[in-house]
């Protein structure tokens, strides 16, 4: 008789790791990584390596709650993730050391689940600093099923040249959230 179909055995298949590298790429939108630059003035750490490791730390991460068949909530608050040293590096995680990925306990750490991945916090934000709007949209539309409509026409981007001089972009979110027809999304996705 035929094994009825269950994430299990779709475990123990050699395809896994082709399904977490392809589904979760095109997913969590991390495929994105390989073309998106940041600023080298601000990120002068941020190098191919670096953008590698992210993308593979996501991809085990991936394969992992496949593999194991753990609970689907591990994307938002699975407190283990698999980093090399660069990656720890960059985290700040101490006690890692070579290339090779290893699984790490985040226990009493900030970070749990996929929305504190580098590659997820990368595609989320701007060359230059991050984005709590599109972090938000990116959380509506890929994890939640629920995308804000497009924004009306002629609302105003921000103003970049005032981040962190003239105003934080905490306030200028405030202010634009004043706006009724802008704050009925924003509601929504700022505090996410």
């Amino acid at each position: 008789p035929l094994e009825p179909w269950t994430l299990s055995a779709l475990a123990r298949d050699p395809k896994a790791r082709s399904l977490a590298e392809h589904f979760g790429s095109q997913w969590l939108q991390f495929r994105a990584l390989e073309s998106i630059t940041r600023d080298r003035e601000r990120f002068p750490d941020f190098d191919d390596y670096l953008r590698l490791s992210m993308r593979r730390e996501t991809e085990l991460f991936v394969e992992h709650i496949i593999r194991e068949d753990r609970s689907i909530l591990d994307f938002i608050d699975g407190r283990y993730s698999f980093v090399n040293e660069r990656l720890a590096a960059h985290y700040g995680i101490p006690n890692v050391s070579g290339p090779e990925f290893r699984r790490v306990d985040l226990t009493g750490s900030p970070r749990a689940g996929v929305l504190t991945h580098g590659s997820v916090l990368t595609v989320s934000s701007y060359a230059t600093r991050t984005s709590p709007v599109l972090r938000g949209k990116w959380i509506l539309d890929t994890l939640l099923d629920a995308p804000p409509p497009d924004p009306p026409p002629d609302v105003p981007n921000l103003d970049e040249t005032a981040i962190g001089s003239k105003v934080s972009l905490r306030e200028q979110l405030e202010a634009h959230r004043t706006n009724p027809i802008c704050a009925s999304c924003h509601r929504r996705m700022d505090p996410l």
